[in-house]
């Protein structure tokens, strides 16, 4: 029943219906109204004419006996006569007189005493029954008669007959009106349906271009206004069709050209919430997380600011800022919507690399040419020495001759590693992989560096979980990355320290670890060990310093087998240089 009312048919029907009852009713209380008066009217013309007629018999047949009865049959059956004289007596009544008497006191209640016609409607005892009170219409004339006297005759009849009369027109009326209401719905549901159809079918159109149906057309076979708005509505559909396809090839081209940049790209609306992201910006909201540089969902604070910067002041902001030891170049524009600002976009570019390139750079300038100065001006020195004859005897000859030939080799070992890692970079690095006893390698490399790790007053050890494990790969390569960790760990670790040289055997890799109990490395240092010339020891003592370039090399060597080299501080001091080589 809801749905009924709910809907346009049944708001229509309604409409219509009660607009067409108030029309009838309004029109059957006027109709009714009007034949009540009309039955009236001619129940009193009747009445009138039957006075006339009564008056011309009287004076005609005065003395006849049978003048009751002719009269008798002229009168209707439903009314009653009666004739009066001039002093109120009763001369003739016609059909059932039962109330003579109460018409007489009618009539003498009259203020002109019935000399003149007078209509009007009293309450009087039946003439059926004197228990029961009726509404008469009683109608008084006087006539005068030939004899030259003058009479009255009141005619009364009972308003039953009226009302019969009356009640089966209202009978008529009321079933015309029942029949108007029927035919009024009928043909209103006709022209509900007729308008309602095709907007059921504009809904189900509708409906189905919300789902992306664009295909969906509504056929208009009528040419008025709806079959217009059925036009209206396909047109409208292919025009959808057209702007949707052109808003997704939009949409592709952009999401497209965001995924593939490799600068992270945000956009923010009015609130600072996160709307649309490209993978690179993925990747650094992720990683500012979990390094707690900012809490899920949310930014760093510095971005924060320019954030607000920005949509405060409708201004684009461009910085490089330092978040969690990394650089980054930002840049940041206000997005706006007609007028107003509804948002920003931030393109975040990461340039920690360009830093550090452009530290290694530096660093690598003064490195070499610190390493190299300090060789060469010995070489200088020493050698202006011997040809200036400042030694006195042989002995000091010599010694300047060997301190020559040591600088010489530093020299040549810095270059020839230059050589190295710069062929190991360039891919130009050949490996010959053949399979070999890890346990037994190890054990050799023991044995390498115990006489040396003795000098020191340091223990060097040997931990396996294996007898035997075969790898297959480089092991002249291999033996040159434990020499550079197991070297640096007794150079670096004080008399009565250890060095343990950890041998761990998996499914698929074996896990190499030196670990000793020496200073350490400086947990800043950590991230930049494996860096060209990088030395924790910035006073670069000659005892202990090397070329720099060991743990560089050693690197490029684990990756070349396709391993993986980490270092990290010890739990009680010292430190782990740990490698994974796959066993195949």
């Amino acid at each position: 029943m809801n749905r009924i009312w709910n809907s346009v048919v049944g708001k229509l029907w309604a409409t219509i219906l009660l607009l067409v009852s108030f029309v009838l009713f309004i029109v059957t209380v006027l109709l009714l109204e009007f034949l009540d008066n009309f039955h009236t009217k001619q129940a009193e013309e009747s009445l009138r004419r039957e006075a006339v007629t009564i008056s011309k018999i009287v004076n005609d047949y005065h003395s006849v006996p049978i003048l009751s009865q002719i009269i008798d049959d002229i009168i209707d059956v439903d009314t009653n006569a009666l004739i009066i004289s001039k002093d109120g007596k009763i001369l003739h009544t016609f059909h059932n007189g039962y109330n003579e008497q109460e018409i007489q006191k009618q009539l003498l209640a009259l203020e002109d005493g019935g000399r003149h016609e007078k209509v009007q409607e009293v309450i009087l005892p039946s003439t059926h029954d004197e228990q029961v009170m009726e509404q008469y219409l009683v109608l008084s004339t006087p006539f005068p008669e030939s004899n030259g006297a003058v009479e009255t005759i009141v005619m009364y009849q009972s308003l039953d007959a009226i009302h019969r009369t009356t009640k089966s027109t209202t009978h008529i009326v009321l079933l015309s009106a029942f029949l108007a209401l029927l035919l009024t719905t009928f043909f209103a549901f006709f022209l509900s349906s007729r308008i309602t159809g095709p907007l059921r079918n504009m809904k189900h159109a509708a409906l189905e271009l919300s789902k992306g149906n664009f295909e969906t057309t509504i056929p208009h076979v009528q040419n008025d206004e709806i079959g217009e708005l059925a036009q209206a509505f396909n047109k409208m559909g292919v025009q959808l069709k057209d702007y949707v396809e052109l808003i997704k090839q939009e949409k592709e081209q952009l999401s497209s050209v965001l995924t593939s940049m490799t600068d992270a790209v945000l956009t923010f609306n009015h609130e600072f919430e996160i709307v649309v992201t490209n993978p690179p910006a993925e990747k650094l909201l992720q990683k500012w997380q979990f390094t707690d540089e900012a809490s899920e969902g949310e930014l760093p604070p510095q971005i924060v600011h320019m954030l607000d910067h920005v949509i405060t002041f409708a201004e684009e902001v461009e910085d490089e800022l330092e978040i969690g030891r990394q650089f980054y170049a930002i840049s940041i524009s206000p997005l706006y919507s007609e007028n107003s600002i509804r948002g920003a976009v931030a393109v975040m570019r990461d340039m920690t690399e360009q830093h550090q390139l452009d530290k290694l750079r530096s660093d690598f300038i003064a490195n070499v040419s610190h390493e190299l100065r300090t060789p060469i001006s010995m070489l200088q020195g020493y050698s202006e020495a011997i040809l200036d004859g400042v030694t006195q005897n042989d002995e000091e000859r010599y010694e300047m001759v060997q301190i020559i030939h040591d600088e010489s080799k530093r020299m040549n070992r810095l270059v020839n590693d230059l050589l190295d890692l710069a062929r190991m970079e360039s891919g130009h690095m050949r490996l010959y992989k053949e399979p070999f006893d890890v346990v037994a390698f190890s054990e050799r490399m023991i044995n390498k560096f115990l006489q040396r790790a003795k000098e020191q007053h340091v223990s060097l050890t040997l931990e396996s979980d294996h007898s035997e494990i075969i790898i297959e790969a480089d092991e002249d390569r291999i033996e040159q990355v434990l020499t550079n960790l197991i070297d640096n760990a007794i150079r670096h670790t004080p008399e009565e320290g250890s060095v343990t040289l950890t041998v761990q055997s998996f499914e698929d890799a074996v896990e190499m670890s030196v670990i000793d109990t020496g200073i350490g490395i400086p947990e800043e240092d950590i991230p930049f060990v494996f860096e060209r010339f990088y030395k924790a020891d910035k006073a670069r003592t000659r005892g202990k310093g090397g070329t720099g370039l060991g743990l560089a090399i050693a690197k490029n060597i684990v990756d070349s087998h396709e391993g993986l080299l980490y270092v990290k501080r010890g739990k009680e001091g010292g430190t782990i240089f740990t490698f994974v080589l796959p066993k195949k």
